[in-house]
């Protein structure tokens, strides 16, 4: 007979098991392996963040295909998936992104249960504020579209902010007085650390490869057909590759020889001390550029929009803290007294119109995941799971056919930015 699986014997712990060997630290079992590389894939996933192991989870679940390999550079998690805020919520601006992220939110909603892992996943709500009439203009017009399209949000005036949230300033003395804001209930935050995990453990316990440490050096291409790809361990041959790397996307896309309309900027985020929890929704400001939640241990975090220019750099700088401090208490003056614990740097690839690029491209067999910006971590479950459809039926869903390269050349852009005015 087989032996379970690391997930199933997980699940078969008593509460005292559980508790022994958190006190011991022994005897558990290996959540992924990290296995002996094949010489050939069915599917070659390049990335080992959200975007990329969603897909390999998919592909296995929904489609059957498990002779897959997810390769990273470094390990599971440790790029964008692990340096965002995890905020989620899919009050967006266009009907396709609406529909597109709020499929994401559905799916999340799911998840923990569907994983089998605690995926810590909070709906206490998304405050985007405003702070003018054009700001309130703005609010009105994406709470339409989203009702439109079935997305709990609505614009509520400044005292029903203060209900919501008593520690914002309100009054009309401020340089950016609260005029009202745009209320998304089933917006919040997730563990993104835990939901790397739980994708990961699943698509390995499907019989998906996760390979670490090893650096993706070449795609190659024959005919205008991926033929195979080049790693730092070796070569694989494949026919069909996926580009689900963030930072690092137009370098990779380029070895296919695929040119991505992409720029990489910094975005910064910081935590504090952690407090009482006080704090019962996301708050924004796309005015002042700045968001905050609290998580369950009672830190804040804090976050901003891009750095204001291009760069692989992810290390903090004073004058991002400084900028950050003056804005947060603007809106929240009584946080004066609280100590910033750390701040962190990660990648995001932006393009033209704040949208993401997905699908398949000008080479049969490469496939492009790439150009999140700061909001990929809201759509990690339904890219992963367009994209998987996209690979095995060769056919782009209609849920990302407004997200596909070739909208740049054609001029059907999407233009999220009236939604993405700050990252989150």
């Amino acid at each position: 007979m087989n032996n379970p699986t690391p997930g199933k014997q997980r699940s078969r712990y008593s509460a005292f098991q559980l508790f022994s060997k958190g006190l011991s630290q022994e005897g558990w079992p290996e959540v992924w392996s990290q296995p002996d590389m094949k010489s050939s894939y069915d599917v070659v996933i390049i990335g080992g963040g959200l975007h990329g192991l969603a897909t390999a989870y998919y592909l296995a679940k929904n489609h059957g295909i498990t002779n897959i390999a997810v390769i990273d550079k470094g390990y599971i998690g440790g790029g964008g998936s692990g340096r965002n805020t995890s905020i989620l919520r899919s009050n967006y601006l266009t009907p396709d992104g609406v529909k597109f992220y709020d499929r994401s939110l559905k799916l999340y909603e799911e998840l923990s249960g569907e994983l089998n892992f605690n995926l810590m996943f909070a709906q206490m709500g998304h405050l985007s504020l405003a702070h003018d009439d054009g700001g309130m203009r703005t609010m009105r017009w994406r709470a339409e579209v989203n009702k439109v399209q079935g997305v709990n949000s609505e614009v509520i005036d400044a005292d029903a902010v203060k209900e919501l949230v008593p520690y914002i300033d309100t009054s009309k003395s401020t340089r950016y007085p609260v005029l009202g804001a745009l209320y998304h209930p089933p917006g919040g935050t997730i563990r993104h650390d835990a939901v790397v995990w739980g994708y990961a453990r699943a698509a390995h316990e499907m019989g998906v490869h996760i390979i670490q440490h090893t650096e993706v050096t070449g795609i190659d291409v024959e005919g205008g057909k991926v033929t195979g790809v080049k790693t730092s361990q070796g070569n694989i041959a494949t026919e069909t590759a996926l580009n689900a790397t963030a930072g690092w996307s137009s370098l990779i896309s380029d070895m296919a020889g695929i040119r991505m309309p992409v720029t990489t900027s910094p975005l910064q985020a910081a935590v504090t001390e952690p407090v009482k929890p006080f704090l019962g929704t996301v708050v924004v400001s796309g005015t002042l550029h700045v968001y905050v939640s609290q998580t369950d241990r009672g830190e804040l975090v804090f976050g901003a929009s891009v750095d204001p220019f291009t760069s692989y750099s992810m290390r903090g700088t004073l004058e991002f803290v400084e900028g950050l401090a003056t804005n947060v208490l603007s809106l929240m003056p009584s946080l004066s007294k609280m100590r910033l614990l750390r701040h962190w740097g990660g990648l995001c690839d932006m393009t033209p119109d704040y949208s993401p690029i997905m699908g398949e491209t000008e080479v049969d067999g490469f496939y492009v995941d790439v150009g999140w910006g700061t909001y990929g971590f809201k759509a990690g479950p339904v890219a992963g799971e367009a994209m998987a459809e996209n690979i095995a039926t060769q056919k782009r869903p209609e849920i990302i056919k407004g997200f596909g390269l070739d909208r740049f050349s054609s001029g059907r852009l999407v233009g999220e930015k009236g939604a993405a005015a700050v990252g989150h």
